[in-house]
């Protein structure tokens, strides 16, 4: 008798985003099981204009500035007001900004606001994804529109917590959101992916790829991790462990 109003779910996950950014949480919920709804909150983000506009390339300053307070602080306070059972910060580069402990820095005082919600980041998600699914030397591929000086820094990220990082590069591809294509970054990847790599990681929780993530496994024979994706499994994985896609890559498959 009575329609679906989505009111009955099985969990509530909030999540972090630059304030011009619907990639996230547009992934996010794709993703997402049955009965798992995404509730997003924004956080200013200095690089981002109206309608999601952004530079060929983003400076540094602004993705620094994300995850300093006030802003990022009280944006936490207010959605771990809602019955979120966790918060996700979907914005890979404020950990490779920040690097591994500045980022455990950031968690602390953000949980201080959290009301006792637990926070997860997208850099400390894909690390415990990586070493769920075994991987040591991995292939990082970074948004087009992250420059050299990023990239580097997402590298960096990996290597002190002791991943053989045997490849990274900003993706060849037109640096828009709006622009990337499924077909196009799983052919780029296909192509630009070492033999030794154990596995693949795509940086960028705005930059559309968990589409390809099956595809290229299937062609590749090895784990494709995504940003939104390990982000994903993250918050399920403190909050509701045993729900899970059927989908979106092998790592839902692992064993923790």
């Amino acid at each position: 008798m009575w329609e679906p109003d989505g009111w009955d779910v099985r969990c509530r996950l909030g999540v972090l985003t630059p304030h011009a950014d619907v990639g996230p949480e547009s992934e996010l919920q794709a993703m997402a099981p049955e009965g798992v709804r995404i509730h997003a909150a924004r956080v200013p983000f200095g690089a981002m204009g109206a309608g999601g506009a952004m530079d060929p390339t983003i400076p540094l300053a602004p993705v620094e500035a994300f995850v300093q307070p006030p802003a990022i602080d009280d944006a936490v306070a207010l959605l771990a007001a809602a019955p979120v059972a966790a918060i996700g910060i979907a914005f890979t580069s404020s950990s490779y900004v920040t690097g591994v402990d500045g980022e455990d820095e950031m968690v602390e005082r953000l949980q201080e606001r959290s009301s006792g919600v637990p926070v997860v980041t997208t850099g400390a998600s894909a690390a415990a994804a990586l070493r769920v699914v075994d991987a040591r030397r991995i292939a990082l591929v970074s948004p087009p529109w992250f420059d050299a000086e990023l990239d580097s820094l997402g590298a960096e990220y990996f290597r002190s917590q002791d991943f053989d990082v045997v490849y990274h590069a900003p993706c060849g591809l037109p640096s828009n959101q709006a622009s990337i294509h499924p077909s196009e970054l799983y052919t780029w990847i296909a192509n630009h992916t070492p033999d030794d790599a154990d596995a693949v990681f795509i940086g960028g929780n705005g930059f559309r790829s968990v589409g390809v993530i099956t595809a290229l496994e299937d062609h590749l024979s090895r784990p494709i991790l995504t940003a939104n994706q390990v982000l994903l499994w993250n918050l399920l994985h403190t909050t509701h462990p045993h729900t899970k896609p059927h989908t979106y890559g092998s790592l839902w498959s692992a064993e923790v």
